[in-house]
C-alpha cells in the first residue's frame, strides 16, 4: 500500500472518535442553555449534562487509541480496540512524570514538561495505529497446545503490553523533541493569527478530495499542539478558569465555517440549479436541495462539494479561497461560534451560551453576503468559461431511454433497491471481487483498496446514484454515494462473490427465441469491428448466464459460450489490456476503440488459476485468432460453478449497437459471433 493509501486509512479511522463529538456538543450545549451564567453551579440539571459531555472531552486522547485501533483494525472486531486501550494505558503510564522520575532518577520537577502532556490525541493516533498493526499481524496466531488459551485475539494485548514498553523507551528520548515541533508548529500558526486561522480553512478545504483533512484537523481541533480549539471551546466556564480558554480567540479555527457551510454553499447550489439546462433543473433541483438543507442544518458539505469538485475544479480552488477568507474575517472580528461536529445550524443553536460564543450571531450576516457571494462568483464563473456543472451537459439522442443523462445520475431508481442489491452492483462497478481488496467508508464515500483502479467504470457508478469517483493513486479509490455510504460498503462485505470488468450500462438486449440468440438489425451503421468466436462450443443467450452482472448486462452487451474444446483465441485484433492473474478473464480493446471482455466460467476466479493457462502476456499485441489461453476442460467442468462464458463489448454505448451473427454452435476464430457498428 502507498504512503497516501496508509495515511487514507489513518484518516478515516479517526472518524471513528471524532464521531463521539456530538454527543459532547449536544449534552455541553443543553447545560449552558439552561444555566448559561453559572454553568452548572446553580443548577444540578445544568451540572448533570456539562459533566456529562465533558466526560467524553476531557478522554479524547484514549478514545483516539480505541477508535483508530478498531477503524483500522482487519475484522473491525472488539478485540482490535481493547488492544488500543491497553497500548495506551501501558504507554502513558510508562511516560508519566512519575514514572520518569522513576525511571531516569531525577526529580519531578526536573522532568521535562512534554511528559505532563503525555495523554493526548497525537499519543493516543500513535498507539491506535501500532495496536491496529499487531492485531492485523497476530490476532490469528496459534499457539501451542498448553498455551492455546492465549492464541488468535487474546494473544494481541499481550504483545502489545510489551511493544509499549519498547515504544515507551523510545519516547523517553523521542517524545520532547516531537512534543517540541508540534507545539512550535502551532505556536507558528497562532502567532500569524487570524491570517492562520484563514490559511488553515484554506488547506482544510483543499485537503478533502483525498481525505486528509482529518489529520489536519487533528492539529489545530484538537491537542496534538497545544491548540485544542475544540475541546476547550466545549469546555466554556471551566475551560476559561483553568486559563485554557480565551474569549474572541478560542473558536477561531471553528467560526468562519459556519458562514461557508450554512449560507455559501447554499448560494452555490443555487447558481449550479439556475445554471443548469431548462429539461435537467428538475432533477438538478433534487441534488441542490438535499446537499444544501445537509450543510446547513448539519454543515455536512460533501454532496454538495463533490457535485463540482471534479467536473469544475476550478470552483472547488475557489470554494477552498472563500473558506479561508469566511475564517479568517471571523477571526479578526472575533466572531466565535464553536461545534462538537461541523458548523451547521444544530451546532450554533447550541453553542450560542456557550460563556466562549462571543458575537456568534455575526455569522448569520456574514453568512448571508457570502451566500451572496457565493452566488455570483459561482454562476458568472459557470456561465464565462462554461463549465460542465450539474445539469449542463448537452443531452444525448436517446439519452433518456439509455439511463444517459450525464453528470446527473439516475440515484432516484438506485435510491429503490436495497443495500444488497446496490453492493452487488458497485462491486460489478469496481472491477468484481477479484479486483476488490478492502471495502470501508465514511460519512459520504466508500473508500475502497482496488488491486487495479483503471478497472473501476465511474460511468456506471454514476448510474447506481454516485456522484462522483476520486482514483487516489493505482490502488486507492473513493466514490461518492451520499449518506448511505457506511450500509452500502457493510453490504459490500457480506454480498456474494460477483466477478466483473469495468464497464459502462449495455446497449439494447438482443432478441431471444428458445435457447437460441436472434440477431438485431442496426439499420445501415457500419462495421467497426467483427468478432470472432473466442472458444468453440455452444452460444447461450446472455441473460441466461448464471451470474447478475452479466445476466444484467451491467458489465457490457453480448453473448456467452459453454465451451467444448480447450483453446481460448483472441476474438478480434487488438492489444491485450487486461489478463486476470488467475487467467480466467481478459480485456482485449481494438484499434477502433472496441473494448471486449472474454471471462472464462462463472466464479472461476474462486480456482486460483487452476486449470487455466496463460499464452500471452498483458500488454501484448494480438491478431484475431491467436491463442491466448489453454483451457483444462476436465477440471474446470468437474469444480467450477459455471463454464458458461460470456464474450461481452464493455464500452458498446460508445458505439450505435451490435449486430448478431452466430447461433447454435461456433468455432473458435472462425464464427463470426457480432459486427460492432458506428
Amino acid at each position: 500500500m502507498s504512503v497516501l493509501g496508509y495515511l487514507q486509512r489513518v484518516g478515516r479511522a479517526l472518524m471513528v472518535p471524532v464521531a463521539t463529538l456530538p454527543a459532547a456538543a449536544i449534552l455541553m450545549g443543553v447545560g449552558y442553555w439552561i444555566d448559561p451564567v453559572g454553568w452548572g453551579s446553580q443548577s444540578a440539571l445544568a451540572a448533570f449534562f456539562i459533566k456529562s459531555g465533558s466526560a467524553i472531552i476531557d478522554n479524547m486522547s484514549v478514545l483516539f487509541a480505541i477508535g483508530v485501533a478498531y477503524g483500522m483494525s482487519k475484522d473491525k472486531d472488539g478485540a482490535a480496540a481493547l488492544t488500543g486501550f491497553v497500548g495506551f494505558l501501558v504507554l502513558t503510564t510508562l511516560c508519566s512524570p512519575a514514572a520518569v522520575s522513576l525511571i531516569q532518577k531525577i526529580p519531578v520537577d526536573q522532568v521535562p514538561a512534554a511528559f505532563g502532556k503525555i495523554q493526548n490525541q497525537f499519543v493516543g493516533i500513535l498507539v491506535g495505529i501500532i495496536s491496529a498493526e499487531l492485531y492485523n499481524r497476530f490476532s490469528g496466531v496459534e499457539l501451542p497446545k498448553a498455551l492455546s488459551f492465549f492464541s488468535g485475539r487474546r494473544l494481541v494485548p499481550i504483545l502489545t503490553s510489551f511493544v509499549m514498553i519498547v515504544v515507551a523507551f523510545i519516547m523517553m528520548y523521542t517524545w520532547p523533541i516531537i512534543f517540541g515541533g508540534l507545539v512550535n508548529f502551532g505556536e507558528h500558526i497562532q502567532r500569524l493569527g487570524s491570517v492562520g486561522a484563514g490559511i488553515y480553512a484554506f488547506f482544510n478545504r483543499l485537503l478533502i478530495p483525498v481525505g486528509l483533512h482529518h489529520a489536519l484537523n487533528s492539529v489545530f481541533w484538537f491537542d496534538v499542539a497545544g491548540i485544542n480549539d475544540i475541546p476547550n471551546f466545549l469546555g466554556g466556564a471551566q475551560s476559561i478558569e483553568a486559563g485554557k480558554a480565551i474569549p474572541g480567540i478560542t473558536g477561531r479555527y471553528q467560526a468562519g465555517f459556519f458562514p461557508i457551510m450554512m449560507f455559501g454553499l447554499p448560494g452555490a447550489a443555487l447558481a449550479i440549479y439556475h445554471c443548469a439546462r431548462p429539461e435537467n433543473k428538475a432533477k438538478v433541483l433534487g441534488i441542490m436541495m438535499a446537499g444544501a438543507f445537509a450543510a446547513f442544518f448539519t454543515g455536512i458539505t460533501e454532496p454538495l462539494e463533490f457535485s463540482f469538485m471534479f467536473v469544475a475544479p476550478v470552483l472547488y480552488v475557489i470554494h477552498a479561497i472563500l473558506t479561508g477568507i469566511s475564517v479568517y474575517i471571523a477571526a479578526s472580528m472575533h466572531w466565535i461560534a464553536g461545534f462538537g461536529f461541523s458548523a451547521g445550524l444544530v451546532d450554533m443553536v447550541l453553542s450560542s451560551r456557550n460563556p466562549l460564543a462571543t458575537h456568534w450571531y455575526m455569522l448569520i450576516p456574514q453568512g448571508l453576503v457570502f451566500f451572496a457571494i457565493y452566488y455570483v462568483v459561482f454562476r458568472f464563473t459557470i456561465t464565462k468559461f462554461n463549465l460542465m456543472t450539474p445539469g449542463r451537459e448537452l443531452a444525448v439522442a436517446g439519452s433518456e431511454a439509455d439511463g444517459e443523462d450525464t453528470n446527473v445520475s439516475k440515484g432516484g431508481a438506485s435510491k429503490e433497491q436495497n443495500a444488497a442489491q446496490l453492493a452487488r452492483q458497485y462491486i460489478a462497478a469496481v472491477g468484481g471481487s477479484d479486483n476488490l481488496t478492502a471495502i470501508d467508508a465514511c460519512i459520504t464515500r466508500l473508500r475502497l483498496n482496488v488491486k487495479d483502479s483503471s478497472l473501476v467504470n465511474e460511468a456506471m457508478a454514476k448510474r447506481l446514484g454516485a456522484t462522483g469517483v476520486i482514483r487516489l493513486n493505482k490502488t486507492s479509490v473513493q466514490i461518492i454515494v451520499g449518506f448511505i455510504a457506511e450500509k452500502i460498503a457493510n453490504a459490500m462485505k457480506t454480498t456474494g462473490h460477483v466477478e466483473a470488468a469495468p464497464a459502462p450500462a449495455p446497449a439494447p438486449a438482443p432478441a431471444q427465441s428458445g435457447a437460441k440468440l436472434q440477431s438485431v438489425p442496426t439499420s445501415t451503421a457500419e462495421t467497426v469491428v467483427s468478432l470472432v468466436s473466442p472458444v468453440t462450443g455452444a452460444i447461450v443467450a446472455l441473460e441466461q448466464v448464471p451470474d447478475e452482472a452479466f445476466a444484467s448486462k451491467a458489465v457490457g452487451d453480448g453473448v456467452a459460450i459453454k465451451p467444448t474444446d480447450s483453446m481460448v483465441v483472441a476474438p478480434a485484433a487488438g492489444t491485450i489490456v487486461k489478463i486476470f492473474n488467475t487467467n480466467h478473464a481478459f480485456c482485449l480493446e481494438t484499434e477502433g476503440g472496441a473494448e471486449l471482455v472474454v471471462h472464462m466460467g462463472i466464479d472461476t476466479v474462486a480456482l486460483n488459476g487452476k486449470g487455466f493457462t496463460r499464452l500471452v502476456e498483458e500488454g501484448e499485441t494480438v491478431t484475431a485468432g491467436q491463442p491466448v489461453l489453454q483451457l483444462d476442460l476436465d477440471y474446470l467442468n468437474a469444480n467450477a460453478r459455471s463454464m458458461i462464458s460470456p464474450v461481452v463489448c464493455s464500452n458498446i454505448d460508445d458505439f450505435a449497437g451490435l449486430e448478431l451473427k452466430a447461433e447454435g454452435q461456433v468455432i473458435a476464430g472462425q464464427t463470426i459471433l457480432f459486427d460492432i457498428k458506428k
